[in-house]
């Protein structure tokens, strides 16, 4: 049998520099946003597979190792109902140069697919932008509808104004006062006529500290000077003060981010209604679809793994595709080419679902807790 049809070289390129890509400057983001669709891997039977020699063997088994790790973005639930608010917040804010935008703070746990919500969001905006406007400006600058900004414990607002320089690589990131990377900051922004500014990893600030009042200021500074939508995504917001009034200046500081800033959030699946339980099943689903393995057949996931699943990942996106990409790696390598529960208890999984895992496992081996949707008794006319 002959080789597995390879991908196109140009798209195959592009696919390939994905693996060595930083979203903290603008070429990597653009090599997200326009990368073609990934080519899925061929299904092949036993049969195939053995009549493969074993330089295409190798080449397939490689394929399939790049897919099943790239699984998603998977259009969950949860993720259509944020992109939805996404859009009505960014498409609202559409006011003149004059009024302030209003910001949106992304507010949820770990594993929840936050990042990965907001970059499917960004990438789908980024397009939608440069199709409408081109890819340059009228002064004939490079468009970049999107800039991405990842925070670290010890960010300041010299190193927050110098990681969007570096983003756009402005020449003059490496020397400066915080005032003179802000200036230069805002006119990258203006140039590129940039629309969207995302900070990421806003939980890693000390909001209580100078630090993290010099920040939140200057959040306040760029809804007042900078044409964006402000999305900052993080963990604990809330907790950590950026919504609430307080009584001391140092909460009212934080407070005027919160006044001007919607809450939004993400939750783990919930299989306590059919709706929830919904969700999952349809996730699953389309999860199945997705993996590439001889002996796939269906129900394989959405019906022999359902409860297991759920018990081991505990309804985050994060640890069940993990623990899918984890386990196909498995299935291809021993030869067993099938997801099961046999083959999936040999393969670990993220520290907090494997803590929580016992006592969901009870819930379901005892009928208290179930993931299949309830099917209707039929009753007599």
């Amino acid at each position: 049998m002959s080789k597995p049809a390879r991908p196109q070289a140009e798209e195959a390129d592009l696919r390939a520099r994905l693996d060595h890509l930083t979203l903290s400057r603008k070429e990597g983001f653009a090599r997200l946003a326009d990368a073609p669709r990934r080519i899925r891997p061929e299904l092949l039977s036993h049969r195939q597979l053995k009549e493969l020699g074993e330089e295409a063997l190798a080449e397939y088994n490689r394929a399939r190792r790049k897919w099943h790790a790239n699984l998603g973005p998977l259009g969950t639930p949860q993720m259509e109902v944020l992109h939805e608010d996404l859009r009505d917040i960014f498409d609202s804010n559409e006011q003149d140069g004059d009024k302030v935008k209003g910001g949106i703070a992304l507010d949820a746990f770990p594993g929840l697919g936050k990042t990965t919500a907001v970059l499917a969001f960004a990438r789908k905006l980024h397009r939608r932008i440069i199709q409408e406007e081109g890819k340059y400006t009228d002064d004939g600058h490079e468009r970049w509808p999107v800039c991405r900004v990842g925070l670290t414990s010890n960010t300041g607002m010299r190193d927050f104004n110098r990681a969007i320089l570096e983003y756009f690589g402005h020449p003059g990131r490496h020397r400066g006062t915080t005032a003179d990377f802000g200036y230069r900051a805002l006119d990258c922004v203006l140039s590129a006529e940039t629309k969207l500014l995302i900070v990421d990893d806003l939980h890693f600030l000390k909001w209580r500290n100078q630090t993290g009042i010099e920040v939140s200021n200057h959040f306040k500074y760029i809804a007042n000077e900078f044409p964006v939508t402000l999305l900052m995504v993080g963990v604990g917001l809330e907790k950590r003060g950026l919504f609430s009034e307080g009584s001391t200046y140092e909460d009212g500081v934080l407070a005027q981010t919160g006044r001007r800033t919607t809450r939004l959030g993400m939750e783990p699946f919930d299989i306590k209604t059919d709706h929830g339980r919904r969700g999952w099943r349809d996730t699953l689903l389309a999860i199945e679809e997705r993996v590439i393995l001889a002996n796939r057949h269906p129900g394989m996931i959405a019906d022999g793994l359902s409860d297991y699943l759920f018990a081991r990942s505990t309804g985050h996106i994060g640890s069940l595709m993990t623990l899918i990409n984890r386990g196909c790696q498995r299935a291809v390598r021993t030869g067993a080419e099938r997801l099961d529960k046999a083959l999936l208890s040999g393969v670990k999984n993220d520290a907090a679902s494997e803590k929580a895992r016992q006592e969901l496992r009870l819930a379901f081996e005892t009928g208290k807790l179930t993931s299949r949707l309830k099917i209707p008794s039929r009753t007599s006319a």
